[in-house]
């Protein structure tokens, strides 16, 4: 190996061993630095924003939410690929789930249907819809891939219980969504949303554990926002949609719930010898 190859592998090696010791710090920084090249890309696409004016338009969801957003999914295949961890993140989870966090999972999907259900599909073109579910698929996988995938690794490997891990996550989650202030929306639209959007990202992890694998949490995920704008904009009649409304809030009430049941930790071979009496992936209590 040359002189120029061993330099080059050695900077990839330093690259991948400080990712590997984990850590909240380091999810932060992970997660601003995706927020910076995401709002990047945004704001490279801006120039040619004035020649889509239909915002219910298939070429505008396209444009101003599927594009960016793919293009962030893309910065975060490469960063896996830095470090080698896209296989350990769509392996089988390294502790398993409880029963009751299905609670989780029911209560996302219960209203995600709903308000599909209560979508008025007589007001709303075809390729419209078409290019929210693809919207929606982009999200989920670049926001699921980040927080529960990147960011639940980054601190499983520092060795934090799960109850840390879940907070984390969410909270950077939700942090990622204040970057709304500066669309124009205002503080206390923004304050609630972001109650929402950690008590939802804390419904995520729970949906990460009790399936047992990262694919779950992106399509519930890719479902719900979706479901969320389409029915906001262009309700059916009848007290079905009227309920399909308010899902927010129980996805509030069972997320900040479930934290105070949320146990375990994700232990190392040295920690599990000491901690439960042999070599074990995990244990959860």
């Amino acid at each position: 190996m040359s002189e120029t190859d061993q330099h080059v592998s050695s900077e990839a090696s330093a690259w991948k061993r400080f990712w590997e010791r984990g850590g909240w710090w380091r999810a932060l920084i992970l997660v601003v630095g995706y927020f910076v090249l995401y709002q990047g890309a945004s704001l490279l696409l801006a120039p040619i924003a004035p020649s889509i004016e239909d915002t219910e338009s298939a070429g505008y969801v396209l444009f101003f939410y599927a594009l960016p957003i793919l293009i962030g999914g893309v910065i975060l295949v490469a960063f896996g690929l830095s470090v080698g961890w896209l296989r350990e993140l769509f392996a089988r989870q390294p502790i398993r789930g409880r029963g009751w966090m299905w609670i989780a999972v029911a209560v996302v999907l219960l209203f995600n249907v709903l308000r599909f259900a209560t979508i008025d599909y007589a007001e709303v073109d075809f390729g419209y819809v078409a290019s929210w579910l693809l919207a929606g698929l982009f999200i989920g996988f670049a926001e699921e891939v980040l927080t529960r995938g990147y960011v639940v690794n980054l601190m499983r490997k520092a060795g934090h219980r799960e109850i840390a891990v879940a907070l984390v996550s969410a909270a950077l989650f939700a942090v990622l969504h204040a970057g709304n202030l500066l669309s124009g929306q205002s503080l206390f639209t923004t304050v609630i949303q972001l109650l929402y959007t950690f008590a939802f990202g804390i419904c995520m992890y729970l949906t990460l554990r009790v399936t047992g694998n990262l694919i779950w949490p992106i399509l519930l995920h890719a479902s719900t926002d979706p479901s969320i704008f389409l029915q906001s904009v262009h309700p059916a009649d009848g007290p079905l949609a009227t309920i399909a409304g308010f899902g927010n809030i129980p996805v509030i009430i069972v997320g900040l719930l479930a934290i105070a049941f949320i146990r375990g930790r994700v232990t190392t071979d040295t920690d599990a010898a000491t901690v439960v009496g042999g070599p074990t992936p995990a244990y959860d209590r």
